[in-house]
């Protein structure tokens, strides 16, 4: 039987495999690190809060979050509310951790019965290979083997023409039929950094004094309706994919968030020293996400 500290020791080093491959991949994180570090906001990318990261599947049998949800849980994770994005046809949960230094997990899902046939069939042709649920092959106590799982291919890598037309129809659907489930974004917590840049009005004027392209999508903040939760975020960087018959194409990789919970109005009393997670905004808000989620969008990547 594995203890819950076993279990949490697990879960540090798939999280370490994760942020390891995400930060070669995104160079945008080194670059934000480097930038706070010369500005004396940090020492070391260590002194960064990471508010939640986040993951996209293919909402199928055997695969979606009915499928990814089953590694979280078995550490200590407990899913929490549901949002729906009708217009972008997918599902999300969210899920809170075993302990509050670790992050929260978003994970959202394509509604792809939702989809056109012509995108279905593109999509069916790739996932039929999967005909059970990966996941429960998989010991979920060997943290090298959920490492190696969360960045190894579930399906063959696409063919350029049906990854473009996948792109014309949703652009979620391209990126996860290529990328799978590689890390979408981790997120800096700004409330917990120096005044100055402890706010997210603050921290995006460091961004854009720092030359980071940031998503605009329903404005450069996004803002939930109870104020409590403001939300920013990186424009995904490019990657030179290579795809099935050897041709070469750039698309949409990763993206780094930035979030800053407020203090919920009944803990404002408290001083600035005994606010804990506890005491801030917690969640989500479904109007913040749908336009996160445009971050690797080509209407954010082509600007």
């Amino acid at each position: 039987m594995t203890t819950p500290s076993q279990k949490l020791k697990t879960l540090d080093a798939v999280l370490d495999g994760l942020m390891s491959r995400y930060r070669e991949r995104v160079p945008d994180v080194s670059g934000l690190i480097d930038a706070l570090v010369d500005e004396n906001v940090i020492r070391t990318a260590d002194d960064i809060e990471n508010d939640h990261i986040a993951f996209r599947t293919m909402g199928l049998p055997s695969l979606g979050i009915q499928s990814f949800e089953k590694i979280f849980l078995h550490y200590g994770y407990e899913k929490r509310e549901p949002y729906d994005f009708k217009e972008k046809k997918l599902n999300a949960w969210w899920y809170s951790p075993p302990k509050p230094h670790y992050p929260r997990i978003f994970v959202s899902e394509l509604r792809v019965r939702d989809l056109s046939d012509e995108a279905q069939h593109i999509i069916y042709q790739y996932t039929d290979s999967v005909v059970f649920d990966p996941v429960d092959t998989l010991d979920l106590d060997d943290a090298r083997a959920v490492d190696q799982f969360l960045h190894q291919p579930l399906w063959q890598i696409p063919a350029l023409d049906d990854y473009l037309r996948l792109l014309n129809e949703s652009e979620y659907a391209a990126w996860v039929i290529y990328n799978r489930y590689y890390l979408n974004h981790f997120t800096i917590s700004v409330h917990n950094l120096k005044p100055g840049y402890n706010t997210i009005q603050d921290f995006v004027a460091f961004l854009e004094r720092r030359g980071f392209k940031l998503n605009t999508s329903g404005g450069t903040i996004k803002i939930s309706p109870d104020e409590g939760l403001l939300q920013a975020s990186t424009v995904a960087q490019l990657i030179d994919a290579e795809f099935a018959d050897g041709q070469t194409h750039r698309i949409a990789g990763s993206y780094v968030e930035f979030a800053e919970r407020r203090v919920l109005p009944e803990f404002r009393h408290l001083p600035a020293d005994q606010i804990g997670r506890e005491h801030r905004r917690d969640g989500f808000e479904a109007g913040n996400a749908d336009k996160i989620f445009e971050s690797t969008f080509t209407s954010q990547t082509g600007k």
